[in-house]
């Protein structure tokens, strides 16, 4: 029945065209209190934590984009050996790049950013985001916004992953439109009903 064809194959591209619109993402809900140890790493590097508002928030997802920013999660996940603040620094956080080649969670993410604007993608795009990981305790990953939905990346994985492949609980991440922070909760993604006759 060559009707019945026409409606399944409008039916599979709406459903196609539903999903790529609908991919994940994280949505800011209000204002949240910045983290005394970022507040003093942006003190010491104000740069780090600049807000360009001329620069986009959402990058377009290109193979090329996709390659440099698995190259440098790779890259620095292998680079830095894990330590934690206590036994590094003699305190419970801190923010930092990690020059010396140790450092933890943020320690990571800070370094992929900062090689990631090197390398010419918006800083603005690229926001250090606090979760609840698998164990309950707090932790931090780098989100990247793109048009093809939020990418995680993290010290405890070697791939970049898009936000349906990470169990985090999302608390709070840096604002795209001024130096502060904003409670997170994940978008609800919309569903497409075709109803047929």
């Amino acid at each position: 029945m060559p009707g019945g064809r026409l409606l399944l194959a409008l039916v599979t591209l709406v459903c196609g065209l539903a999903s790529a619109a609908a991919a994940p993402r994280l949505t800011a809900t209000r204002p949240a209190p910045a983290l005394a140890a970022w507040s003093v790493f942006c003190e010491q590097n104000a740069l780090e934590c600049a807000v360009n508002l001329a620069e986009p928030e959402i990058i377009r997802l290109d193979p090329e984009a996709l390659e440099l920013i698995d190259a440098v999660n790779r890259h620095v996940n292998r680079s830095i050996a894990p330590r934690l603040d206590m036994d590094h620094w003699g305190t419970i956080d801190r923010w930092d790049l990690p020059i010396d080649g140790q450092g933890d969670c943020e320690d990571y993410q800070l370094l992929k950013r900062k090689f990631l604007v090197d390398a010419g993608l918006p800083r603005r795009a690229m926001r250090m985001t606090v979760v609840i990981d698998e164990t309950g305790q707090g932790h931090a990953v780098l989100t990247i916004r793109t048009d093809q939905g939020d990418l995680i990346l993290d010290n405890k994985a070697e791939a970049v992953l898009r936000l349906d492949e990470v169990s985090y609980q999302f608390i709070q991440r840096e604002s795209p439109n001024a130096i502060g922070w904003l409670f997170l909760e994940r978008e609800a993604v919309g569903a497409v009903v075709v109803m047929a006759q």
